[in-house]
Order: structure tokens, then C-alpha cells, then sequence
């Protein structure tokens, strides 16, 4: 090609390609000069591009193309989070963006964290100026990915979805990282290297292949594409507060798992392996359990349910979960890769159920260990619901979530009082559900003023035990015993250690419920299932 005709192609392309096709030409040891003639780099190591043709083994160089930006789209949307401590109203609406990217079905993958707890959800395409109304169709808080279903269809008339590259990639494989972060209004590439693959914690207790890479990743990159190759390698997540150019991408072998639910229209989760382990690599333990030399595996500490029927017991040696032999710190191999011994769980799970070979008083022993679909939490996450409450006289009450007790964590004042009372909202953190159902009532906020708070201490942040001496189930069976009860007065226990016990007239609080929440602004006694609940039939 001469030097003019060089300069007039580069000249038809826009300039983030212009920019692409020099630095490909770069890696090939060439470069253009204002005439467009193509020259040797000086800059480039010796020998490079000075051959006819490349070595058979030299990778070629990363192509950036147009299909790609095609399918990428930025997300908007008015993010209006729950007030955890006032849980009858919402915060102030806060606008977000994100990214996304074009899959089959005529669908946008994005993450969750860029739409959750918005019902304006809108996307634009790259170059575009118009914005298309879009619906929140399937989402995982524990995964944090979303689809999003369009109002508009045809959209994808000229936007088809970008194709998924099989299994998994390898370490130090270059990746290109596609978004609309913050800083800037046009679409952003950077480049980077996968430099750790793992099996790793995603939002407790959910675990999942995670994927390290060094590209930037920055707020509104979330719910983009990685991409190489062309082909997209999973899905842009976050980065690693406190550091530089330590993001994370979540596989398309874990975005597959997600997409299965589409048809359901709900996501299930997925299964796990919740029973406490620890390593075989202490010295004294493998005389201890008369282990063979030629024994491995990871010991069973406690498992995560008294049901005796269970088949895993304490100091159970798990050797192999399926067809992986796991190793003395807990670890599988999958390829090159060496990755904690639940993915092994997660993989080769069937209907429940995993095989596995266990060492047990020094008999080798086959089980089949049924494996939950999650993990019912004392203290479960919102799951992107508003949280519940119903309100009695002057008291609010509603249940503990994740995320109640997460905002506790971000104030020492808060955290020190919840730690000296000894409240459940801290040492049940990470328990399961003691009983199907279970729900750990609290009062999130101070009383409402009332006559009939006068000379109380204010009990928010308190935990309910028992309302008339009955153990509180939930808080649907706190409704329950309030509308059915026919005494006179109604006595409320709690369970932190700095207690105060309430005595309320029930007639008088539940006279004065609507002059009190008439006079600070609440709507409604309760949110719309409990409400249900409290009308059911006519309080005694």
C-alpha cells in the first residue's frame, strides 16, 4: 500500500480505531509517518517486524472490532434504596449508571448493582442518542447480575448480541474491558491481563468462579463485557477498593448458571457446601485420626446442621468430592487451575446430591451428601424488597436484613452498643434459621411521641423475644398474636442484655395508631402483606 493511501485509510476510520490500528501496527514493530509510509519502529525490540512474516508461534496482535462497541449500551437508573431505619419510607431518588452488554433472547445483561431498587430503568447504545425504556426481567443479588427486557425490540434489529466464548480463560490471557464509567460520557476500553482465576466468596454465603484482572475498573463500569478475541469472557464487577488496577470480573461459566433461570423467570440458587472445614496441614492432626500417609483432604470442623440424618460428622477427612481429589488445604484442580473444593460441589451436584469419599476413623467410606440451593439466613439479605414493617402505638417494628445490620457497621457508636447488649443483630450475623420461618424481629428507630412511650428508654435497635410471654416466630406472627390478643395490656420482652421491658395499653395504642401516624406523615400501619394480615379479621 503506498504512503497516501495508507493515510486516507486510516483517515475513514474514527479515531479510537485510527488509534487501535497504530498501536496494532506498533506490536508488528511498525509505525506511520506523516506521509503514511510504513517504517520499522525504532522503539521496538530488535529484530521485531524486521522479518517477512512472524514466527508460527507469535499470538496475534488483539483486535478491537466495531461488532463489539455494538453491542455494549450504558444503564440509567433512579436508584430509590429503603430507608432501613424508617422502613415505611424510601430515601431521596439517587440517578446511577452502568453498563451492559447485548446477549441472545433479546435481553441486556448488566450487573444488579446498577439497577437494584429502580422501576426507571432506561439503556443507550453507543453513539446513540436516544434512550429506550427497559424492565428488570431476572436479577441475583448474591451473583449481582440482572437482565433487562427492552420496551423497544427492535433495537436488536441492529445491535445483535455479543457472542460468549466457551470455558474459562487463562491466566495472563489480554482482555479489553468495554464501559461507560465515570469521567466522560463516550465508551471507555482499557486493556489489562487475567492475572488470578479463583473460587471465591461473592455476597455471603454465595460462592462462585471469580476472575482477576489488571484493566481498570471504575464506577458505571459495572455490568459491561470483558472481551477477547471478539468474544465476550464475563462480565465487569468491581475493583478492589484501596488499590490500583485490581478489578474483577464475574466468568461466563457463572453468567450461564444465572442465565438457566431465564425460563423460570426466577433465579434459584445455587447449590453450596455451608459445613465449616479447615486444612489437614497441622503435623499433629494426621497421627491424631490415624491417617495414612497417602490420605488428603479437607477436614469437616462442624457441619451446618443438627439434623442426625446428616451424613457428614466431625473430623470426616473429605477425599474426594465427585471425580476431584481434594487436596490438604481444601483445594481441587480443574486444568491449570487450583480452586477451592466447593466448586467441585457446585459443578458435579445432581439433583441435590454429591458423591463423596470420606476417611472416617480410618474406614473409607462413599456418601451421597444431599446439598442445600442456598442457605435460609437468620439475617437474609433484601433481595431487592423493600423491607417489611407494621406499626403498634408509637413502636415500629420490622425484621433485620443484611442490610440493617451492615449499616450498623458504618457507625462505632452504633457497633459498640450492639457489641456490650450482646444483640442477636451481631452475633446471629451468618447463622441460619434456627426453625423454618424464622425471623429476627426488631425496632429499627425510636418511638413515635406518645404518651404511651413516656418513661421508657427508647428500645430501637432492640431485638423482640416475646410478646405476652409467646416466643415470637416472625414478624408475621407478631401481627398475628397483637390482632388476636384480648387482654388489656400487652408486655414486649426483648433479648439484649441492657433490656427494658414495654407494658402497653393494647385498647389505647391501637386507638391512637392512626392519629400517630397521621401526625408524622406515615401512610400506611404497615406494609402491604402484613397489613393484609392485620385485617384479616378485626382486633379483640
Amino acid at each position: 500500500m503506498t504512503g497516501p493511501s495508507v493515510l486516507r485509510a486510516l483517515n475513514m476510520v474514527s479515531r479510537p480505531h485510527r488509534d487501535y490500528i497504530r498501536f496494532a501496527l506498533s506490536l508488528a514493530g511498525l509505525s506511520v509517518l506523516g506521509a503514511g509510509q510504513l517504517i520499522a519502529d525504532p522503539a521496538a525490540p530488535p529484530g521485531n517486524g524486521s522479518s517477512p512474516s512472524p514466527p508460527p508461534e507469535a499470538a496475534p496482535a488483539p483486535i478491537i472490532s466495531p461488532l463489539v462497541e455494538n453491542s455494549v449500551v450504558k444503564v440509567f437508573a433512579s436508584e430509590r434504596s429503603p430507608d432501613v431505619f424508617r422502613p415505611w419510607q424510601k430515601q431521596a431518588p439517587r440517578e446511577e449508571t452502568g453498563s451492559g452488554v447485548v446477549i441472545e433472547g433479546k435481553r441486556i445483561l448488566t450487573a444488579y448493582r446498577a439497577v437494584r431498587f429502580s422501576n426507571d430503568i432506561q439503556i443507550q447504545a453507543n453513539q446513540a442518542g436516544d434512550k429506550i425504556p427497559a424492565t428488570l426481567e431476572l436479577a441475583s443479588e448474591q451473583m449481582d447480575l440482572a437482565v433487562l427486557k427492552l420496551s423497544d425490540e427492535t433495537f436488536f434489529d441492529t445491535h445483535p448480541p455479543l457472542v460468549r466464548a466457551p470455558g474459562v480463560p487463562s491466566i495472563k490471557d489480554p482482555v479489553f474491558v468495554y464501559g461507560f464509567p465515570v469521567g466522560g460520557t463516550s465508551l471507555s476500553i482499557t486493556k489489562g491481563i487475567i492475572s488470578r482465576i479463583e473460587f471465591t466468596q461473592y455476597n455471603f454465603p454465595t460462592y462462585g468462579l471469580r476472575i482477576q484482572i489488571d484493566a481498570a475498573i471504575n464506577a458505571g463500569n459495572s455490568g459491561g463485557p470483558a472481551v477477547a478475541a471478539d468474544k465476550m469472557v464475563g462480565l465487569a464487577l468491581n475493583h478492589l477498593g484501596g488499590t490500583e488496577n485490581i478489578g474483577y470480573i464475574v466468568p461466563n461459566q457463572e453468567i450461564e448458571i444465572f442465565l438457566s433461570n431465564l425460563a423460570a423467570g426466577k433465579y434459584q440458587s445455587k447449590p453450596g457446601f455451608y459445613d465449616s472445614t479447615h486444612t489437614l496441614q497441622n503435623t499433629a492432626l494426621r497421627p491424631f485420626l490415624k491417617l495414612a500417609k497417602t490420605d488428603e483432604g479437607t477436614l469437616v470442623d462442624k457441619a451446618d446442621t443438627d439434623d442426625p440424618s446428616y451424613p457428614l460428622k466431625e473430623w470426616d477427612l473429605i477425599e474426594k468430592v465427585g471425580d476431584y481429589a481434594v487436596d490438604d488445604q481444601g483445594m481441587v484442580h480443574e486444568g491449570e487451575l487450583r480452586l477451592d473444593f466447593r466448586y467441585a460441589v457446585q459443578k458435579d451436584t445432581v439433583n441435590g446430591r454429591v458423591p463423596m469419599d470420606i476417611v472416617r476413623a480410618g474406614q473409607h467410606l462413599h456418601l451421597q451428601v444431599p446439598i442445600p440451593y442456598g442457605r435460609e439466613m437468620a439475617i437474609p439479605g433484601v433481595a431487592g424488597a423493600y423491607p417489611p414493617y407494621f406499626i403498634f402505638g408509637p413502636i415500629v417494628f420490622t425484621k433485620a436484613t443484611q442490610a440493617l445490620s451492615a449499616a450498623f457497621f458504618r457507625d462505632a457508636n452504633l457497633m459498640g452498643g450492639l457489641t456490650w447488649n450482646a444483640s442477636p443483630l451481631l452475633n446471629r450475623r451468618g447463622d441460619r434459621t434456627a426453625f423454618p420461618g424464622e425471623e429476627i424481629v426488631v425496632v429499627p428507630c425510636p418511638f413515635f411521641p406518645s404518651k404511651l412511650g413516656e418513661g421508657y428508654d427508647r428500645p430501637y435497635f432492640q431485638t423482640l423475644v416475646s410478646v405476652n410471654g409467646v416466643p415470637v416466630r416472625n414478624l408475621t406472627h407478631l401481627v398475628e398474636l397483637l390482632r388476636d390478643a384480648k387482654t388489656d395490656y400487652v408486655t414486649f420482652r426483648f433479648a439484649e442484655r441492657n433490656k427494658e421491658n414495654l407494658v402497653i395499653p393494647r385498647k389505647e395504642a391501637i386507638d391512637a395508631t392512626d392519629q400517630i401516624l397521621s401526625d408524622n406523615g406515615v401512610r400506611a400501619q404497615a406494609s402491604p402483606e402484613l397489613l393484609a394480615v392485620w385485617e384479616a379479621k378485626p382486633p379483640q
